[in-house]
């Protein structure tokens, strides 16, 4: 169960501070409710937790160097791309069948190397710009989260006054009913005690003369 570590401002401003006994107490209360209903690790609003789903083969791949990793080896690498097709092949100059498939290698080597030069060629001239408008928009967007971040701090900042102000002009009508509502409570508890005991002398007056009464007879 993760700590409360957070205090919000929120308690009655008119109430007097607790003792460190009803503190202990009230936090002893709050630890055994919260104790019953499990914590949601995440935030409502936010989104779950992604979970990475791998096919089976990049999960035994993972496995794998997991396994050598815990045995303190070093795994070898996946070999299951033909790295040779992307590399340049010389031709041999008979016509046999092995030549045949050194020129189609040849071939979609080349194809592949002109395609990676283009690319490169792109990533060399854009790349810059592009990385640069990435990290201005970064940027844009982190100063409107802290600009909204500061406006909601400065709201409850103002609310939390208000309140203060409102319970505070209100401290002395409250101060007043909660000690009319006090002396109203101690006078009923008189009154039961004094109801409770004038019901005693009236059976101890009913005793004594029915008592007296046998006596007589």
């Amino acid at each position: 169960m993760p700590f409360i570590t957070s205090i919000h401002d929120s308690l009655p401003y008119v109430d007097p501070e607790p003792t460190p006994t009803q503190r202990e107490a009230a936090e002893a209360l709050i630890a055994a409710e919260r104790a019953t209903v499990p914590d949601d690790p995440n935030h409502a609003l936010l989104r779950p937790l992604y979970e990475p789903k791998y096919t089976p083969v990049i999960a035994k791949e993972i496995q794998r160097h997991a396994d050598a990793k815990a045995r303190g080896a070093i795994s070898e690498p996946l070999r299951a791309l033909d790295l040779s097709r992307y590399e340049m092949n010389e031709v041999p100059l008979d016509g046999t069948e092995v030549a045949e498939n050194a020129l189609t290698r040849a071939y979609v080597s080349q194809e592949y190397l002109r395609g990676r030069r283009a690319h490169l060629a792109l990533l060399d001239r854009f790349g810059k710009n592009a990385w640069l408008i990435s990290n201005w928009q970064t940027e844009a967007d982190l100063k409107r989260l802290e600009a909204d971040l500061a406006e909601t701090r400065k709201a409850v900042d103002l609310m939390t006054i208000q309140r203060q102000n409102v319970q505070g002009e209100a401290a002395g009508e409250l101060q007043s009913l909660d000690g009319a509502w006090r002396t109203g409570v101690g006078q009923v508890l008189e009154t039961e005690a004094a109801a409770e005991e004038l019901r005693l002398q009236i059976l101890e007056t009913r005793r004594l003369r029915a008592i007296a009464g046998e006596n007589l007879d």
